[in-house]
């Protein structure tokens, strides 16, 4: 067999391998349901609870790179703690290694029967979680499948001589087989996929288990890399996060790499020790127990000095970071039953929401004179936040108007809930002006010099009628609700002024067609902006009037 042929056949079975694997995993969590990322939300309280739950959730995704990729986006969103995040990416490494046990099982003479079940299943089942169980069965019998395409093509290295050398090199050199384990896990992304070349080379017989050791703890750092790519662009803390997942795994390998060193007969009484505690010397069922309690044990050693795995990663990425904190603060269900401190608290929280809504409008603009595409994210992560604070809203104020209320606290009430529809509103104009500054620095539209200076001018026109609006609302102010309206009337003018004038600069060819557009829509949502800031003017007044 040529080599050329050879290597292609060993990728077609890796790439058999990696889809069995993806499509097993992607059927596992459908048949779940939508809640997995809800359970790391909510089961993350301590330390413990979320090392469960990495563990629960990697093994039914069959990825640690996922969670991992999933925790540092709770981090960056300010729905999860750095100490909460290291729990969790400990679990994931846990989890990981339920690919390596599935394969130990010596169920592969049975891939083809797994995959025509899956198959039945999947095109032939009625409802939708029948077809999930079917893609469960097939990826399982694909993954299967993978592993003895790849078992077949790699016989023939247990009698290469050459090979057999270098496999002894790195039994006597571990660190060589780290580093083979890390290069192999980094070029295809998935340890799971790693594991599975190692033990198709160890179940016939190319590579011993003492060679098999490190390049396992190698797996585990390689793995580590996806979310280090994926924590690109968050902030600090998310960085943190994806680096405590390769500190854990590095420094457990250098703690385990030195007992090699130390003891060199380590591997054998490790191999030794399993053979006994389970009964078997089936090899791959030894790797396999050995790559689950190296990782049990790494975690067991390193839960308890979590903060110190989090401090080592803070000095590595120095900084502090003020993580804005996601959903209701203040709307607490007890105080319903006292409506004057119920209507405190949803005041606070209106302040709030309010506040997160202006800044977007801050944050929009920056992002269209900056071309910063950063703070459109940014500007998209505190919309969905001002969302979720609406509904909440709307929930907590329905639940107060159903209690006993006297006139004054009915009309606050219902001033409220007009005032968080203006709010939100104000929200998603500053939202419609960040799609519109992506759109700019995407499609490189050229903005005039005078344009720039027209919608400066306007934004900070805009911010002030807001801001002012929001302060003479909560101080009850009846003058500064007056000059919301006179700084809207001019708000108005303005708009009618520079859309004329645009359009008269467009006419004589002075700008260019495609940059018209987004300032004319940029000059509607600011007037709109506007209108809602006179719309809690106006319920101020009305409110003082009475």
């Amino acid at each position: 067999m040529s080599f050329i042929s050879t290597t292609f056949e060993l990728l077609g079975g890796l790439g058999i391998f990696i889809f069995g694997m993806k499509m097993m995993g992607e059927g596992l969590t459908k048949t779940a349901g939508k809640k997995l990322k809800n359970l790391l939300e909510i089961l993350t309280t301590n330390r413990l609870a979320g090392t469960a739950v990495g563990t629960v959730i990697t093994a039914i995704i069959q990825s640690s790179s996922a969670t991992t990729v999933m925790v540092v986006g709770f981090v960056n969103a300010g729905l999860m703690t750095l100490n909460q995040a290291i729990g969790v990416i400990m679990g994931a490494n846990i989890g990981t290694t339920i690919t390596a046990q599935l394969i130990a099982f010596k169920i592969s003479k049975y891939a083809l029967h797994v995959i025509a079940i899956g198959v039945a299943l999947y095109f032939f089942g009625k409802s939708k979680r029948v077809k999930y169980i079917g893609q469960i069965f097939l990826g399982f019998g694909l993954l299967f499948l993978g592993m003895n395409t790849m078992s077949d093509v790699m016989k023939f290295l247990r009698d290469s001589f050459y090979f057999r050398e270098i496999m002894t090199q790195f039994a006597n050199n571990p660190i060589l087989g780290v580093l083979i384990g890390t290069l192999i896990t980094v070029l295809i992304q998935s340890s799971s996929a790693s594991m599975g070349i190692l033990l198709s080379l160890t179940g016939v017989g190319a590579i011993p288990f003492s060679a098999a050791i490190p390049i396992l703890l190698g797996t585990n750092i390689g793995t580590t890399i996806t979310a280090i790519l994926s924590s690109i662009g968050t902030n600090r803390t998310a960085k943190r996060a994806a680096w405590a997942h390769a500190m854990f795994n590095i420094l457990g390998t250098g703690i385990f790499l030195i007992f090699l060193y130390a003891f060199p007969n380590l591997a054998d009484q490790i191999q030794l020790f399993f053979q006994r505690i389970f009964k078997t010397n089936d090899i791959n069922r030894l790797v396999a127990n050995t790559h689950t309690g190296f990782n049990l044990l790494n975690t067991l050693i390193w839960l308890p000095f979590a903060g110190v795995l989090a401090r080592i990663v803070t000095w590595m990425i120095p900084g502090e970071e003020v993580i804005e904190i996601k959903g209701p603060i203040h709307l607490e269900e007890r105080f319903l039953e006292t409506p004057a401190l119920a209507l405190s608290q949803a005041g606070k929280e209106l302040n709030r929401m309010a506040k997160q809504a202006i800044l977007n409008v801050e944050v929009a603009q920056r992002c269209f004179m900056e071309n910063n595409l950063a703070l459109f994210d940014e500007l998209e992560d505190r919309e969905d936040n001002i969302d979720q604070l609406e509904e909440a809203m709307i929930l907590y104020m329905t639940k107060l108007s159903q209690r006993s209320l006297t006139e004054d606290q009915a009309n606050e009430v219902n001033n409220c809930f007009h005032i968080i529809n203006d709010v939100e509103r104000i929200g998603d104009h500053a939202e419609n002006i960040g799609e519109l500054a992506q759109y700019k620095i995407e499609d490189n539209i050229p903005i005039s010099d005078k344009a720039i200076e027209d919608l400066n001018y306007m934004f900070k026109r805009v911010l002030e009628t807001a801001y002012l609006a929001i302060q003479a609302y909560f101080d009850n102010d009846l003058e500064l609700a007056k000059k919301v309206l006179k700084f809207e009337d001019e708000v108005d003018r303005l708009e009618s002024d520079y859309r004329t004038g645009h359009i008269k600069r467009l006419n004589e060819g002075l700008c260019y067609p495609g940059s018209g557009v987004i300032y004319l829509d940029i000059l509607s949502n600011l007037e709109r902006i506007g209108d809602h800031s006179a719309n809690i003017a106006k319920i101020t007044l009305e409110g003082i009037k009475r």
